[in-house]
């Protein structure tokens, strides 16, 4: 998934189109992230929760989800 999500980066030039993607990825991490930590799988979450704070901060942006995230558990 990152890897796609990544060669897609390199396809576009706009700044607003490098974000979209950059915040669909952090989208995606978290959303990842949320389904290990029901599963139990804490160690896999907050992997996937540092890779999508760092999307998100690519693309300009602050890291509330990951307190939404904490708060829904």
């Amino acid at each position: 998934m990152t890897s796609t999500i990544l060669n897609n980066l390199s396809k576009i030039n706009a700044p607003s189109n490098k974000r979209e993607v950059y915040l669909k990825a952090a989208i995606n991490f978290f959303a990842t992230a949320s389904e290990s930590a029901k599963e139990g799988d804490l160690q896999r979450a907050g992997a996937l929760i540092l890779k999508a704070l760092d999307q998100e901060r690519r693309a300009g942006l602050g890291g509330i989800q990951v307190l939404q995230l904490i708060k829904t558990q």
